[in-house]
């Protein structure tokens, strides 16, 4: 793993988040953009060399939704690059780690996606990103 590419914030408005984090940060959101094979709208921000993304569902089986409605607002996951995220999956799946997903599915911002069962990583959802070429 090569850093951590963002931190995952679920939030109930997005739109009134982006206003905070504006505030907050002192900039607008660089991307923001809807997934909706995972029912969700996000909203990223640059802090330095690292990213926060706002997570707003758009569904409301999704697991934002299910994660706002369990546990409220609040950091959902710590995503991590990776050079190669299949290789990623071998290792991790090697070391005992249990994966949501063992194949990759296209995410946000240009980013194929693979996450980690957070009862496999002490309690924090993991999401692995490679950067789709």
């Amino acid at each position: 793993m090569k850093k951590i590419e963002h931190i995952g914030i679920a939030v109930n408005d997005i739109k009134a988040s982006n206003a905070l984090f504006e505030k907050l940060l002192g900039h607008p959101p660089y991307k923001q953009e809807e997934v909706v094979s995972e029912g969700v709208k996000t909203s990223f921000f640059m802090n330095g060399p690292n990213k926060i993304e706002l997570l707003e569902a758009t569904d409301t089986n999704s697991p934002i939704a299910k994660f706002l409605e369990k546990k409220g607002e609040g950091i959902h996951h710590i995503a991590f690059d990776v050079a190669d995220i299949a290789q990623e999956i071998v290792r991790l799946q090697s070391e005992g780690f249990v994966l949501l997903n063992d194949i990759p599915k296209k995410g946000a911002d240009n980013k194929l996606v693979v996450f980690l069962h957070p009862k496999s990583t002490n309690g924090v959802l993991i999401e692995l990103c490679q950067e789709i070429k």
